[in-house]
């Protein structure tokens, strides 16, 4: 990619596309195309069309997609299938049809078997069955991947997909009941600690293990992928390191400076026993992480202590 070069980051609102534009314009890209959900339907497969033949974007990041955690994905899960397969398919086609140079399509490590080896390998793909309670999100992923595959197999196409670990950061997502794990922890614990709340209640055990990612790392491997990277398949994206939920829990309770108990609900879903991904192919290349975890999780702690106000404000006036 050129400075000059037109790119079209879809999803640019959310926190993977936001990091992916911040990083963009910090590199001296300013050729850059956007487009809110209310300006543009991406399950609308006639105005994706109309959009590309606009805009003819030379570059594309997807990052559009319908995200959640643990309830979301089993409570929707017609809407988390239909919705990411219809986002997806309509840009892949669309970037096919209007002549893209380069496309990066950006997944989920939930498209590996529950029971997969650890670290997960990208050769794990599809060989044994999915986590249950995110089954539609991780087949709409998974389809992603092939489709990708699939363009540039028959036409050609230079579309590449990119599969992070748990990611958190700068305009995640903190709504209890569709939120994953660590901002929803972030929240409950500095709601408890305004409250005076003497324990917290976490879901499950607290003994599954989750490897996470901070979003501006994302998007530094994304830009790096779109200029170093053109191999088929996928390649992971991850921290390198995990640690149990529980262990998570503590070390965000510490941040927020909260100090009552943790309490754990053992009849709630654990999910998938563990979640490390292998990122032996990116790190080769030439690319890791820079931010580690409790640094990231401070920086994205005070960046919600600024918006909290608001967010509960806008939920108290939605009921």
């Amino acid at each position: 990619m050129n400075v000059s070069d037109k790119i079209y980051i879809a999803g640019h609102n959310g926190m993977v596309g936001s990091a992916i534009l911040r990083k963009l314009q910090q590199e001296g890209y300013r050729n850059i195309v956007c487009r809110s959900s209310a300006q543009l339907d991406l399950r609308n497969q006639h105005a994706v069309t109309n959009f590309f033949k606009e805009e003819k974007p030379q570059f594309v990041f997807v990052a559009a997609a319908k995200v959640g955690g643990i309830v979301a994905n089993n409570t929707y899960r017609a809407t988390f299938l239909y919705d990411n397969l219809m986002i997806q398919n309509n840009i892949i086609h669309a970037s096919y049809e209007n002549g893209v140079e380069k496309l990066l399509f950006l997944g989920s490590s939930c498209i590996y078997p529950k029971l997969a080896p650890q670290p997960l390998k990208e050769t794990y793909l599809l060989t044994g069955e999915l986590e249950p309670t995110n089954e539609p999100y991780a087949i709409a992923k998974i389809a992603g991947i092939k489709m990708c595959d699939a363009y540039r197999s028959q036409y050609g196409c230079n579309f590449i997909s990119a599969m992070p670990t748990n990611l958190y950061g700068t305009n995640d997502n903190y709504n209890l009941e569709t939120s994953h794990v660590l901002p929803a922890l972030i929240r409950k614990f500095h709601e408890a600690k305004l409250a005076d709340s003497a324990e917290v209640v976490l879901w499950g055990s607290g003994t599954p293990l989750r490897e996470f990612l901070h979003a501006d790392d994302l998007a530094a491997a994304s830009y790096f992928l779109m200029q170093h990277y053109n191999a088929p398949g996928f390649i992971n994206v991850g921290y390198g390191e995990d640690l149990s939920i529980k262990d998570l829990a503590l070390m965000i309770s510490k941040i927020v400076g909260y100090s009552g108990k943790l309490v754990q609900d053992t009849t709630k879903p654990d999910g998938t026993p563990r979640k490390l991904m292998d990122s032996t192919t990116l790190f080769a290349l030439g690319w890791k992480p820079v931010i580690d975890l409790e640094t990231g999780i401070r920086k994205t702690y005070e960046e919600f202590k600024n918006i909290y106000p608001a967010l509960n404000s806008k939920e108290t006036a939605q009921l």
